[in-house]
């Protein structure tokens, strides 16, 4: 067993490769598995339009009358 990657022979390579390609695969089809909801999530979004401008204010001072 070669505990150097650098001395490592052609077959270790690409043992190697293979495995990085197969968790890879793996890991996208995990993640196109886990999506939620149809393609149509897009077209199900609301719009909210701007409506007239208010003046919010903060005042920590009691007030007397």
């Amino acid at each position: 067993m070669n505990h150097s990657i650098y001395s490592a022979d052609r077959s270790t390579h690409l043992k190697i490769v293979v495995v990085a390609l197969v968790a890879g695969i793996a890991l996208a089809g995990f993640g196109i598995s886990a999506r939620t909801g149809s393609d149509d999530t897009w077209a199900q979004t609301r719009i909210i339009k701007a409506g007239a401008p208010i003046a919010v204010t903060n005042s920590n001072a009691s007030v007397v009358q």
